[in-house]
C-alpha cells in the first residue's frame, strides 16, 4: 500500500516536472530563467567591454560626431544582452504552436525596438552636421526638424511592432479618419498656432535670446519657440507662454536687431535765456555728440540739435541722436554721462532748466483794494 502510494506520488512529481507550465518542462523553464539572468549579469561586462572598445576606436578620429554617436547609443547597446538573453531563454523552452509564435514575435519586437531606439538616439549627434543648414534655416527650425524626425522614428517603430503582432496600422489610421476630422474641428486654434510658428521660423522674425516686444502682449527675451507656444522670459524673470498666433497677428518689435540705440529728448530752457546763450548751448551740445566716439555720426545716422518750440513755460531744445552700442546697460551709462554734460553746459552758459509755472499780471487795481492790501497786517 505504501509502495503504491509513493509510486503514485512520484508519478505526479514527474508529470508536473515534464508538463510544469503550459506543457513546458520545469527543467527547461529553470534553464531559461538561469540563461536570462546570466545575460543580465554579464550585461555590464558586455557594455564596458564593447562600449569601451568603440570609444577607443572613435577617439582616434579627428571629428567629434562619432564620439557623440557612441555616447548616445550607450543605452541601446546596454539593452543588447537583454535581447540576446530573451532569445536564448525562449529557445530553451522548446515552445510549440501559439506559444512558439508568441515567443518569435516577442524576439522580433525586442530587436525592432532596439534598432529604432538606436536611430532615435543618433539623430541628436547627426544633427551636428546640420551646421551648414543654418545659412538657410534658423536654429529653431532645425530644432523643429530634429523633433519631427524623433516623432517619425517613434511612429515607424511603433507601427513595425504592431505589424509584427498582426495589427494592421493602415486600416487603423483609416478608421481614425472620422475621429481625426472631429478633433481637427475642435483643435483649430492648435493648428493655427502650429502654422503661425512655421511662418515665424521661416521668416526668421526672431531667435532664442532676442529681446522682443509684442504690442499689447508682452516684452522680454525669447527662450524657446515651440510647436504651439513661444516661451518669453520677462525682465522680472517670469516666463510667459505666448500662443504663436499672437506673435503672428500682433506687431512685434525685435530690439536685438537694432543697429544703434536712439536718444530723443526735449530740453526745456527758461525764457530768460538770451539768443546768444541759446546758440552757445546748442553748439556745445552738438560738439559733444560729434566729438564723442560713443555716438554714431552723419551720414550713418541722422543727428539733430535744434531750437524746437516755444512751450508754455520753456524754450524747447530738441535733441535727436544715436549711440553706437545697442547694449542696454552701456546705453544707460552713455545717456547718463550725456545728461550730466548737458547740465554742465547749461550751467556754464548761465541759463537754467524750466519747470511748469504760471504768472499772473494785474494791470488795474481799484483804489479801495490797493489800500486794503497796503494796510493788511503782517506778523
Amino acid at each position: 500500500m505504501e509502495i503504491n502510494s509513493f509510486q503514485e506520488f512520484w508519478n505526479i512529481v514527474l508529470d508536473v516536472w515534464q508538463n510544469g507550465l503550459y506543457g513546458v518542462d520545469i527543467g527547461h523553464i529553470l534553464a531559461a530563467v538561469f540563461t536570462f539572468f546570466f545575460f543580465m549579469l554579464i550585461r555590464h561586462m558586455f557594455s564596458r567591454f564593447v562600449i569601451g572598445r568603440l570609444k577607443k576606436i572613435v577617439g582616434r578620429t579627428e571629428n567629434d560626431i562619432d564620439d557623440e554617436v557612441i555616447k548616445a547609443i550607450e543605452g541601446p547597446l546596454n539593452f543588447v544582452p537583454i535581447v540576446i538573453g530573451v532569445f536564448f531563454a525562449t529557445e530553451l523552452l522548446n515552445l510549440t504552436d501559439n506559444m512558439a509564435v508568441g515567443a518569435y514575435n516577442l524576439n522580433r519586437s525586442l530587436i525592432t525596438f532596439n534598432i529604432f531606439w538606436i536611430f532615435y538616439k543618433t539623430i541628436g549627434p547627426i544633427s551636428l552636421t546640420f551646421g551648414k543648414l543654418k545659412d538657410i534655416f534658423s536654429t529653431s527650425m532645425i530644432n523643429w526638424l530634429i523633433k519631427a524626425m524623433h516623432g517619425l522614428f517613434i511612429f515607424l517603430g511603433l507601427a513595425s511592432i504592431l505589424e509584427i503582432w498582426g495589427i494592421q496600422v493602415a486600416p487603423l489610421i483609416a478608421g481614425l479618419g472620422l475621429f481625426g476630422v472631429a478633433v481637427a474641428l475642435g483643435a483649430q486654434d492648435m493648428f493655427k498656432n502650429l502654422i503661425s510658428g512655421i511662418f515665424i521660423l521661416a521668416e526668421k522674425r526672431f531667435h532664442p535670446g532676442d529681446w522682443i516686444k509684442i504690442d499689447g502682449v508682452v516684452e522680454g527675451t525669447v527662450d524657446e519657440i515651440g510647436f504651439r507656444t513661444t516661451t518669453i522670459i520677462r525682465f522680472d524673470k517670469a516666463p510667459v507662454y505666448v500662443p504663436n498666433s499672437k506673435l503672428s497677428d500682433n506687431a512685434t518689435t525685435n530690439f536685438s536687431r537694432m543697429s544703434h540705440r536712439r536718444i530723443y529728448w526735449k530740453i526745456g530752457l527758461v525764457y530768460d535765456t538770451s539768443i546768444d546763450q541759446l546758440k552757445s548751448i546748442r553748439a556745445e551740445i552738438e560738439d559733444y555728440i560729434m566729438q564723442s566716439d560713443e555716438f554714431a555720426h552723419p551720414p550713418e545716422v541722422a543727428t539733430f540739435v535744434r531750437i524746437d518750440s516755444f512751450n508754455d513755460s520753456s524754450i524747447d531744445l530738441m535733441l535727436y541722436c544715436f549711440t553706437k552700442t545697442t547694449d542696454w546697460g552701456l546705453w544707460l551709462e552713455i545717456k547718463e554721462r550725456f545728461a550730466l554734460e548737458i547740465k554742465a553746459i547749461v550751467a556754464r552758459n548761465n541759463s537754467g532748466f524750466a519747470f511748469p509755472s504760471q504768472s499772473i499780471y494785474i494791470e488795474n487795481i481799484p483804489q479801495s483794494v490797493q489800500e486794503k492790501i497796503e494796510n493788511f497786517p503782517v506778523d
